[in-house]
Order: C-alpha cells, then sequence, then structure tokens
C-alpha cells in the first residue's frame, strides 16, 4: 500500500467518521475531512486540498454527495477524481445506479471495512 495516499472522507455523522478515519488512519492513509458536499467542492476545486480518494456520503446537509460528486467531475481537470459512494442505500441495483450518476465505486453502509479497503485500492491502481 502507498502512503502518502490522501482520502477525502465527506461525512455529516461524528459516529461514521470517526469509524471510517481509525479504520483507514490504521491503513496508513491520510485523511482529510469534509461535513458537506458544498465543504467537500470548495476544499478540492478551491485546490486547498488534492485528495487522491474522495469517500462521498449521500445524505449531506447543504449540498447532497450526488450534486457534489457531479460539481467536482464537472470542472476541467478533475473528471478523473475518484469518488466512492458511501450509502445507507444498499437494495439490488442501487450500486448500479450510483455509478450511472458518476460515482466511480460504491460501498453500503454499515461500512464493511475489507470492503472499503478494497474499493479504495482499486482507486489506487
Amino acid at each position: 500500500m502507498d502512503k502518502g495516499v490522501k482520502i477525502l472522507v465527506v461525512e455529516d455523522n461524528f459516529m461514521n467518521k470517526v469509524l471510517v478515519r481509525e479504520m483507514l488512519t490504521l491503513n496508513g492513509y491520510e485523511i482529510l475531512e469534509a461535513e458537506t458536499g458544498e465543504e467537500a467542492v470548495e476544499m478540492v476545486l478551491g485546490k486547498k486540498e488534492s485528495p487522491d480518494i474522495i469517500l462521498m456520503d449521500i445524505n449531506l446537509p447543504v449540498m447532497d454527495g450526488i450534486t457534489a460528486t457531479k460539481t467536482i467531475k464537472a470542472e476541467e481537470g478533475f473528471e478523473d477524481t475518484y469518488i466512492i459512494a458511501i450509502t445507507a442505500a444498499a437494495m439490488k441495483g442501487d450500486e448500479r445506479e450510483f455509478i450511472e450518476k458518476g460515482f466511480d465505486g460504491y460501498v453500503a453502509k454499515p461500512i464493511d471495512m475489507k470492503k472499503l479497503i478494497v474499493a479504495i485500492e482499486e482507486g489506487l491502481a
């Protein structure tokens, strides 16, 4: 695994954020955090941060994860930003729906850390 990989975790639920931060930190990743889609867009497009991967919750205050993802990917130079949907929507067909909406990966909540690490590694490959 590459050291120094930056992952932006966009999550408004405190406990989910703590869980993901702890697990990813233990796996050697550098963690950046945002609580709203708007904050994530500002961080990335404002070039304050350049994460290697973004973990985007879908249901966020101010700007939802789908809108934030489309906003980031619509910006020139950010089309290939690897964004993984993190969502409680775990019905059959949901993964395909999120991929069609512009996400590069999908992990259902409650988060299975092994699946999350696999999704991150696919994004880094």
